[in-house]
């Protein structure tokens, strides 16, 4: 008999070899590298299944489209996220932090579909079916017609879904425990990880039902598994939080049929996850109003405005190397503002020990933060507290300009509307300015910086 190929597979990020190693040169891990068959099971190579000579029919470009169909949860954060709700025959991945709250959310979207008179099928493969009807009664949800079944076998999985009647939703929590006996390897690994997210990625696309997949994830904040798992799938959306704060942020980083980078806010209280219909009255609640260093954000997730405190502070540092902490932003986007501000502006920053933190545990990804972020670390500097009733966005160059950025009339009706009198950006379109706002355009970071510590003085005056 034919010896069985093998592969040695990252377990961290997939990565193949053809002889162990103790570090792996995609990631960096060590000790990650694990043996594993490669020539069998659901997800195994072409050679492993004949497609035979069938050709396929060709279709002219132009013609008539049909909207996908969805299933609408009722619950309109995790309905603006996926776009309108889920899509009958796709696949989610949803991942996060344990106990960030990833299995609350999708059991009550469970029992809000059930209420609606959809099927829905939950599978744990890490509770028994106890615990999850316990979980359900604490939540309020211990009536909810929702199916319940506790196995990780792929096989039995499968052919308890295609035996019943056919059900609109399946929530698999999690992908991890899954495994298949077509491969012989333990469940986690890579490959059966993603022979399991094949199997039942087919499964969604045959049968018609939507597939919502529960990923765990590194230490690094990624969906443990390789990569090749979020490709399969059409959406994939990160549960975001804190353990010290009360909030999470859904947030969709791909979705083949709505927005990338939409956001749903919910707070988890003792009765679940309840929706934030207002996610910057939340971020700006408590702010440190009247303290140097603190700046309010006007960004955008996906297509919603959501104003966001920047907090600052600049200390002497008695250190050699000046430290640098930041919490909630890039660390190298904030080199490169502190940079700008001494090369361009002549501010003497770069010596100071400097700490950056985003209130409430939100995360930005967008330059459009940058001149927030100088309004924040120059009012520190100064000791000049910034106005209270002022919002900053705009890209900052490496030559010390101000760039527009989009979206700025939703930015400013958002700012307009939580009760801010004045905006500063960059230059602003005809359209985007709005009656009863007062703008304050900057073609130049140095004219912002002039303006910031010019009160600064007269405060030192008085």
């Amino acid at each position: 008999m034919a010896r069985a190929k093998s592969s040695f597979i990252c377990q961290s990020c997939g990565a193949a070899y053809t002889r162990w190693q103790g570090r792996c040169d995609a990631c960096g891990e060590w000790n990650a590298i694990v043996e594993e068959l490669v020539d069998s099971g659901i997800g195994a190579g072409p050679k492993s299944a004949k497609a035979g000579n069938r050709a396929v029919p060709l279709v002219p470009l132009k013609g008539e489209t049909e909207s996908a169909a969805r299933i609408v949860t009722g619950i309109a954060e995790l309905d603006r996220v996926t776009g309108g709700g889920f899509v009958m025959g796709s696949a989610l991945l949803v991942g996060g932090d344990p106990g960030i709250g990833k299995s609350t959310l999708l059991l009550q979207a469970a029992a809000a579909l059930a209420a609606r008179g959809r099927r829905v099928v939950y599978v744990s493969g890490e509770e028994a079916v106890a615990q999850v009807r316990l979980r359900a009664q604490r939540l309020g949800l211990g009536d909810a017609d929702v199916h319940l079944a506790a196995e990780t076998n792929v096989e039995i999985v499968l052919a308890t879904l295609e035996a019943g009647p056919a059900p609109h939703l399946v929530i698999v929590d999690s992908i991890q425990t899954l495994w298949t006996d077509r491969v012989e390897s333990a469940p986690g690994t890579v490959t059966q990880v993603r022979t399991s997210a094949q199997a039942l990625t087919r499964f969604a696309k045959k049968s018609g039902a939507a597939v919502v997949l529960v990923g765990h994830v590194t230490k690094d904040g990624q969906i443990a598994g390789p990569r090749v798992v979020e490709h399969m799938v059409d959406a994939v959306l990160y549960f975001e939080g804190d353990s010290s704060h009360t909030f999470r942020i859904l947030r969709g980083v791909k979705n083949r049929y709505g927005a990338t980078d939409e956001i749903g806010v919910f707070e988890m209280t003792t009765l679940g996850l309840s929706e934030v219909a207002n996610p910057s009255a939340l971020f700006l609640d408590q702010r440190d109003e009247g303290a140097a260093g603190s700046a309010v954000f006007a960004g955008m997730e996906g297509t919603r405005p959501v104003l966001v405190e920047i907090q600052a502070l600049v200390a002497p540092s008695p250190l050699g190397t000046p430290r640098r902490a930041v919490v909630g932003w890039d660390s190298s986007r904030l080199s490169m503002v502190l940079a700008v501000l001494e090369t361009r502006c002549g501010v003497r920053i770069g010596a100071n020990d400097i700490y950056l933190n985003v209130a409430g545990g939100l995360r930005i990804a967008e330059p459009a933060a940058d001149l927030a972020v100088a309004a924040a670390l120059i009012s520190s500097l100064t000791g000049s507290p910034l106005p209270n009733d002022a919002v900053y966005f705009g890209e900052i160059s490496l030559a010390g300009g101000v760039r527009p950025v989009v979206h700025a009339g939703l930015r400013l009706r958002e700012a307009q509307k939580l009760g801010f009198a004045a905006a500063h950006s960059g230059r602003l379109g005809e359209g985007d300015r709005l009656a009863g706002l007062r703008h304050g355009e900057h073609g130049q970071l140095l004219d912002l910086v002039g303006m910031i510590a010019s009160k600064g003085k007269a405060r030192g005056a008085e």
